[in-house]
């Protein structure tokens, strides 16, 4: 400001009366946006008249100390603080005058929308629209139709809502949120002489607040659904952009993953006792008898908390993510790494690691993961074609390793081997083996998928299983057995049931409904109940032919819909990264976990909405934030698996 004090100085012009022509601006740094100021005369902010300035604390800024002309309270804040305290603007840090009357308020109004009118109107651009650059010539020749249709009106609006677009960064994915078509279209419908927009201000404080406490209200009935459905509270943990660590606590059912909170861990050892401690307030914020489970990844200390507790609730399952296991399991066999301990599985696996390098190193030269068949064709007819000189120009010894895995036949047919759904079927097939024969290398990716699913499976997964009315996966092999007849499932499940019905009433009565459930007798037998079994969704079964047996009734509705991953809160990084981007880095902790709060409940309410499959704009909110690219979000991250 000084250096801008004595330019002006050196170039003959005072700090006062400044012609409009020659005013200068600069930028400051405030919050998370930039501020235009102006140098030279602007008027005074109205508000400032009804309250009498006592004293300018800091040498910046426009902090004062201040006497209220209605109330007489002695207040030190900024003009914001000043008219939160006159209009009677709740929640922003300051006490509202309760001497000022409904009529002066009313006035005090109308003077601040005069004044943000004129500030906007000031603020007017300098270079004209498309539609502005015609020639009056041009103008005056337009037919009363076209006037009549407001042709050139809509132009107009259209190109001011590009250039907000062009000029703010804004991405084009916008226009599918059926909250932008609303605004405009409301504004569009109503009589609103002299609105001004919301300010600055306005917008990250009242209106945010006003959101946030509307979109509480509106998921109250999502949540009671909880005590018949149950509900299972999801975590994970995060890095914002300044480095900062996040844990972020989801609840999700039937009705979809709702964001509770992200807890600031900055300074805290993340031991088993702390995320202990942060799980058990979700829980008793949720409300402990409404919890089936809690879901962490697979990580030692979340286990630890998980133990914790599973102590402190008995009735609450701690279950290892199955995403996370999966994908160790897939490490495990597409990295293998060869040291002592791994030599076996070195030696069975290597050559998958190897072609996965060359995939990656593929991917890589031709900027696109390929996820389709079709894609082979497409990239076959890249190398051989005379564009592929431009990426030989650029790495021959890269262009020529890519062309020669790519027209290689063998090696997709490997590749594709190593994704093929029916792991030991295709194993077999790609050996040459009969299904009787040993085969080494499937040998090594059963015991590690095996091993995997023994560390990480838990009792309420093999509840879910007995549950389950379907029996079709039986026919499949004829070596599978029923829950209640495989001792493995029997055991585990009979451990739930004395854990989840501590009194001996209960357990005894469970284990009576079950026995009649499994053999299909009792209230099971009717026909239709069993041909219902492998027709009807589980949970739709259940509410159908489970009245008389209550307890394994209510079990199941809470069991059945429970997720088995904590993918939706790793998918919550996609929002908070969105929301807390390195453009907007300077958003305080709690202003960015209001943002997502609305953010991500907005969208589960509207996905809960009868209107959301017929609304044009759905696809605005399909894979998260990231709509125009799926690139970070892996398979197994987006499907919807369940116990």
């Amino acid at each position: 400001m000084e250096g801008h004090r004595q330019f002006m100085h050196a170039a003959g012009l005072g700090c006062t009366g400044t012609p409009s022509w020659c005013r200068l601006t600069y930028r400051v740094r405030r919050g998370d946006g930039d501020v235009s100021v102006a140098l030279g005369k602007k008027e005074e902010p109205p508000l400032w008249n009804y309250v009498t300035k006592l004293e300018k604390l800091g040498a910046t800024g426009g902090t004062w100390r201040f006497k209220c002309s209605f109330c007489d309270e002695i207040r030190q804040r900024s003009y914001s603080r000043v008219k939160a305290h006159l209009l009677a603007l709740k929640g922003q840090g300051i006490s509202i005058c309760r001497r000022a009357t409904m009529a002066d308020k009313l006035e005090m109004q109308k003077l601040e929308n005069e004044f943000e009118l004129k500030k906007s109107e000031s603020g007017r651009r300098a270079v004209p629209l498309p539609c502005e650059s015609l020639s009056k010539k041009r103008k005056s020749c337009i037919s009363p139709i076209v006037a009549s249709f407001g042709i050139q009106a809509r132009d107009q609006l259209d190109q001011e809502i590009a250039r907000m677009f062009f000029t703010g960064g804004v991405p084009f994915n916008l226009v599918r949120n059926p909250s932008y078509h609303r605004s405009y279209q409301f504004a569009a419908a109503s009589k609103l002489d002299g609105y001004v927009p919301p300010s600055y201000n306005k917008l990250r404080t009242s209106l945010l607040q006003q959101e946030k406490n509307n979109v509480e209200k509106l998921l109250v009935p999502l949540k009671s659904t909880w005590k018949e459905k149950g509900v299972t509270i999801v975590s994970d943990g995060w890095s914002d952009p300044v480095r900062k660590p996040l844990i972020n606590f989801l609840a999700t059912s039937g009705s979809g993953p709702m964001f509770l909170k992200a807890e600031n861990c900055f300074g805290e050892v993340k031991d088993k006792f702390f995320i202990a401690k942060l799980l058990e307030e979700v829980i008793h914020q949720v409300g402990d008898q409404n919890v089936v489970q809690v879901i962490t990844d697979n990580a030692p200390n979340c286990k630890a908390a998980g133990d914790l507790i599973e102590g402190r609730f008995p009735h609450i399952y701690w279950t290892p993510c199955v995403v996370h296991t999966l994908n160790l399991a897939l490490k495990n066999i597409c990295a293998a790494r060869n040291v002592e301990a791994n030599q076996e599985t070195y030696e069975k696996c290597n050559w998958i690691t190897e072609i996965h390098g060359d995939a990656l190193a593929i991917k890589k030269l031709h900027h696109e993961p390929q996820h389709e068949t079709s894609n082979f064709w497409g990239l076959q007819a890249m190398v051989i074609s005379e564009e592929w000189s431009t990426y030989r120009d650029d790495d021959i010894g890269k262009a020529s390793f890519v062309k020669e895995k790519i027209v290689d036949d063998d090696w997709w047919e490997k590749m594709w081997d190593s994704m093929i759904e029916k792991v030991k079927a295709e194993i077999y097939k790609r050996e040459k083996r009969s299904m009787s024969e040993f085969s080494p290398f499937y040998n090594v990716v059963y015991e590690i998928l095996v091993a995997r699913w023994t560390k990480n499976n838990t009792p309420l997964h093999c509840l879910a299983h007995s549950l389950n009315p379907s029996d079709d996966w039986l026919n499949e092999d004829l070596a599978r057995k029923g829950p209640h007849r495989d001792a493995e499932i029997s055991h585990e499940r009979i451990k739930c049931f004395r854990r989840l019905f501590p009194s001996n009433e209960d357990h005894m009565k469970v284990m009576q409904e079950y026995a009649l459930f499994s053999m299909k007798s009792g209230p099971f037998e009717d026909l239709t109940s069993i041909s219902m079994m492998t027709t009807m969704d589980p949970k739709s079964w259940w509410a159908n032919f489970g009245a008389q047996t209550p307890l394994l009734q209510t079990l199941a509705f809470k069991l059945l819909g429970q997720p088995s991953s904590s993918s939706c809160a790793e998918r919550n990084w996609s929002t908070y990264s969105f929301i807390h981007s390195l453009r907007r880095n300077m958003l305080n902790p709690s202003c960015t976990q209001d943002l997502v709060f609305i953010h991500n409940n907005l969208r589960l309410l509207s996905r809960n909405s009868d209107q959301y499959e017929a609304e044009k704009t759905k696809m605005w909110d399909v894979g998260g934030d990231g709509f125009d690219s799926m690139e970070d979000v892996g398979f197994l991250e987006f499907a919807d698996l369940s116990l």
